[in-house]
């Protein structure tokens, strides 16, 4: 698939050699700053040397002091806690970061995850019923619950308190709970809007250590709202950059049981960075929701013993080969329903659906199709009686608002503008299908349908040494908002040792025009340049910088993004 090139504006001369004196690095990383909005030398202090002191004032949250002082009242009257969250990975992280941090000084409280097929997302009358039934009086709801008004009103009458911790956009009507923690309601004035769900769990008892007992305490939690961050693709810039530096230092360091259970089973050797996260630790701990019950991530997230952990892990381990076994064929499914298929070939948005697939996975599969045909994508299959499933988008195309225009078809949906989930009733499938098709249709444009390489910077290879490398290390963690640098030479040529590896990926020795230095490079799935690099054309690389470790010995390597022919 051709990708398109775009590039972000040089910033002017005179502003890019100022910034390189007054922090001292060379102009190609000053732009690249200046780029990302680091333009003084105060600011360029804390975003190289990111502090806790950093972290914002919890109680600037709207509702905070009632959320704060409802569980201090739980507490002194001896009231029966529910921690309730969601089943994926940011929601099990915030339940296991809430629920450790109140065990630790309170006993009376408990875990709930619903049930992905028997209750789907979202606060479940079933979960009230049980919350009623074991006599609790007040439940913390996280990553969950914007949308929940009538369950919400549900408990009250059953005498149940809420607390609501989200982060998803609210809907028309905010639930009546004792407090709602979701920076994006319009009269918060939260200075960040991107938390994750675990990060506002962790806000929460950040207030109240901070009110009632030793502020340093909540640190140990770290680890966990990294693992939500990186795995629920929210921004790394602003307090999520800070939360993301300390909490992999606790993750490389000194992670909790379960978490060095997971790392040792996935055979990491080396330090985990943001991607690390995404593709080991994240689909292990998210499979214990997708193929079983996620209550089996929970207890491996606050297992006190490595003994307990590793026997947990090895659970959470077969749950995700399981998973993947599920999402290769699903997806291989899909695909081969598109590609036979002359309508959904030339359609401007997928939406399929299959009554048999496992809708632990169609979050995944809509993700792959995504990759392969670079639309929006909507995967469906059958639940509990109900059509339910999973999208994602495209760069640019808001996808919440598409599935907007499709409500009077839908029993509820939720979501972000790239991810989204939905609940139909069959007997709409159709005509869903037919909405979305015209609406994607009507707004998309063919440049959103290409797949975008964005380039910060050119370079030369001669600029990229290792004092070079040193600072751009520095410039971690990396991840939305604050992605790795992508570079942009030219004149680059095959010097030797052009090889392929798996039939999908290439390995060169490339060299530049003019230019002395020479570096090992990787390009993953661009097979299908092999032959033009092969003839000895000149050529131009979209490309990352990175450190290649082999036999004990370091170097620097190109990983190539994409390739262009002069």
């Amino acid at each position: 698939m051709q990708k398109r090139w775009i590039y972000k504006p040089v910033p002017d001369a005179e502003q890019v050699e100022g910034l390189s004196r007054a922090i001292n690095v060379n102009p190609i990383l000053s732009a690249v700053l200046w780029q990302r909005g680091i333009q003084d030398f105060e600011i360029a202090r804390n975003y190289f040397r990111p502090s806790l002191d950093q972290l914002h004032d919890p109680f600037l949250l709207k509702d905070m002091n009632h959320a704060v002082q409802r569980l201090k009242s739980a507490i002194d009257n001896t009231e029966k806690i529910l921690i309730y969250g969601d089943y994926d990975v940011d929601g099990t992280t915030a339940v296991a970061l809430v629920y450790s941090y109140i065990k630790n000084f309170y006993p009376h409280c408990d875990f709930y995850i619903p049930d992905r097929y028997a209750e789907g997302y979202g606060v479940s009358e079933a979960g009230i019923i049980w919350a009623e039934e074991n006599n609790f009086s007040l439940i913390i709801a996280l990553d969950l619950g914007i949308k929940a008004s009538d369950m919400v009103t549900l408990a009250r009458h059953k005498g149940i308190d809420f607390i609501i911790c989200d982060h998803h956009l609210p809907g028309g009507e905010i639930p009546n709970a004792v407090a709602v923690l979701d920076p994006k309601q319009v009269d918060c004035d939260y200075p960040f809007e991107e938390l994750s769900g675990c990060g506002l769990g962790f806000k929460l008892i950040q207030a109240y250590a901070q009110t009632y007992r030793v502020r340093e305490e909540i640190y140990d939690y770290l680890d966990l709202v990294v693992v939500s961050i990186a795995s629920d693709i929210v921004p790394i810039s602003g307090e999520n950059r800070v939360l993301s530096y300390f909490g992999l230092q606790k993750l490389n360091q000194n992670p909790r049981p379960g978490l060095k259970a997971l790392k040792e089973i996935a055979a990491i050797k080396n330090d985990l960075d943001i991607s690390g996260i995404v593709f080991t630790l994240g689909p292990r701990i998210n499979a214990a929701g997708r193929v079983a019950h996620a209550r089996g991530a929970v207890e491996l997230l606050i297992a006190s013993s490595d003994e307990e952990a590793n026997q947990l892990a090895e659970k959470v381990n077969l749950k995700n080969d399981l998973r993947r076994e599920f999402d290769l064929s699903i997806t291989e499914e899909a695909i081969a329903m598109i590609e036979g298929n002359e309508a959904l070939r030339n359609a401007k948005s997928t939406v399929l659906f299959k009554e048999t697939w496992h809708k632990g996975v169609i979050g995944i599969v809509a993700a792959r199709c995504v990759e392969k045909f670079y639309r929006p994508t909507v995967i469906l299959t059958e639940s509990n009686d109900k059509i339910t499933g999973s999208a994602r988008s495209v760069r640019d195309f808001d996808l919440y608002q598409a599935i907007e225009q499709c409500s009077d078809l839908l029993e509820k949906y939720g979501g972000h503008k790239y991810a989204a989930g939905l609940t139909l009733d069959r007997s709409n499938l159709l005509a869903f299908q037919e909405r979305f098709e015209r609406v994607v249709s009507t707004s998309i444009t063919e440049e959103m349908m290409t797949p975008v390489v964005e380039i910060d910077m050119p370079i030369q290879f001669d600029q990229m040494t290792s004092k070079f490398n040193s600072i751009l290390k520095q410039m971690a963690p990396f991840g939305p908002d604050n992605h790795k640098p992508v570079f942009e030479a030219q004149n680059v040529f095959v010097m030797n040792s052009l090889s392929s590896f798996k039939d999908r990926h290439l390995r060169f020795l490339a060299g530049q025009e003019n230019n002395d230095s020479i570096f090992n490079a990787v390009g993953f799935d661009l097979m299908e340049h092999y032959d033009r690099l092969a003839s000895g054309e000149p050529f131009r690389i979209a490309f990352t910088l990175e450190e290649n470790t082999y036999n004990g010995m370091t170097s620097l390597q190109l990983r190539i993004k994409d390739i262009k022919f002069e």
